[in-house]
């Protein structure tokens, strides 16, 4: 019932949600020597299951990063990932990246974005998945860098463009140290997520409401913290909750930290995401399982998270509409 159940995703990273078999195209491409053994190449890029910290979990992403240097690898990449999300039915998706990983060997940040936007559109055309993409910046890079990276492609919303997102070391990086360029970037005028409170930081959650940021990826760190849990409600804060990968990287200790129980009973607007389908070793499939088998989480639940992420996507009013009639109309059977 789990792969049939329609679904959106809000929060999923590109260079770490790739196919084993794109890996391996991806890999012919650039000219780079990978294992020929899946079992070896799956150890890559996957992260263990039981991660010292966050740090530890990003590691992983260095061996995918020399294989998205070209626009084709990019377009090829893109298109991978959303066709993986529209095999479990995912109606609609945000599929984020940041260009400057794949800025190596001379692509401009438009460049990069333009090849996700085509890799996604083919998908769209294909399986009729309706994706966008979010640009990331990395918390821990420089400032000035960040800023030419996000303002280049400024423009280019009517592709597909949906907002933006700073990612990366969010433990030396809290959005306190780096609301300078945040507040730059909220000029622009495009909405933003902010990775915050995946490192046990709850404080950063309150950073990210203050400066007007409605969603919100992993929030783990608001379990046990009533009175912040009262303000994210307060403000109309969606959560972008990832459940393996809070528990891998150690985001929370274990299922009884786990932000979900006290979210719902708030009546938080919760959504449920992959992070990354590879380095976790999931989908958005298994992760309603394990929503079901922890938690008791019924189809109505369901209903009601991916009815959340269409309201707090990045997208018109008419596109909310469309979709979340389109997935009213797909759960009738399951309620």
């Amino acid at each position: 019932m789990y792969q049939q159940l329609a679904k959106t995703e809000l929060h999923c990273h590109l260079d770490g949600s790739l196919s084993l078999s794109a890996i391996r195209q991806l890999a012919q491409l650039a000219e780079i020597d990978i294992p020929e053994s899946d079992q070896e190449l799956r150890s890559l890029v996957t992260a263990p299951e039981h991660c010292q910290n966050l740090m530890d979990y990003l590691k992983t992403f260095d061996v995918i990063r020399p294989l998205l240097q070209t626009q084709e690898a990019l377009e090829l990449a893109a298109y991978d990932v959303a066709r993986q999300q529209a095999e479990e039915n995912v109606i609609y998706s945000e599929i984020r990246f940041a260009p400057e990983l794949s800025m190596d060997q001379g692509l401009t940040a438009s460049q990069t974005v333009k090849a996700v936007l085509a890799g996604l559109q083919r998908a769209h055309e294909e399986f009729g998945i309706v994706s966008k993409t979010i640009v990331c910046g990395m918390r821990q890079s420089n400032p000035e860098l960040t800023w030419e990276i996000l303002s280049e492609v400024a423009d280019l919303a009517p592709q597909g463009l949906a907002g933006f997102d700073f990612a990366g070391d969010e433990h030396a990086f809290p959005p306190a140290k780096i609301e300078k360029l945040i507040k730059k970037v909220q000029e622009l005028g495009y909405p933003l997520t902010l990775h915050a409170g995946e490192c046990g930081c709850p404080h950063h959650i309150v950073q990210t409401l203050e400066l007007g940021i409605k969603r919100m990826g992993h929030a783990a760190a608001i379990t046990h913290h009533p009175e912040i849990i009262t303000e994210f409600v307060g403000k109309g804060a969606t959560a972008e909750l990832c459940l393996t990968s809070n528990l891998q990287t150690k985001a929370v200790p274990s299922l009884v930290d786990y932000p979900y129980q006290e979210l719902l009973k708030a009546g938080a607007k919760i959504t449920i995401n992959t992070d990354n389908r590879t380095v976790s070793d999931t989908n958005l499939t298994k992760e309603y399982e394990l929503f079901n088998r922890y938690f008791a989480t019924s189809s109505a639940d369901f209903l009601t998270f991916n009815q959340n992420a269409i309201s707090a996507a990045f997208i018109n009013q008419e596109e909310k509409e469309y979709l979340s009639k389109k997935l009213e109309e797909a759960y009738q059977p399951y309620l």
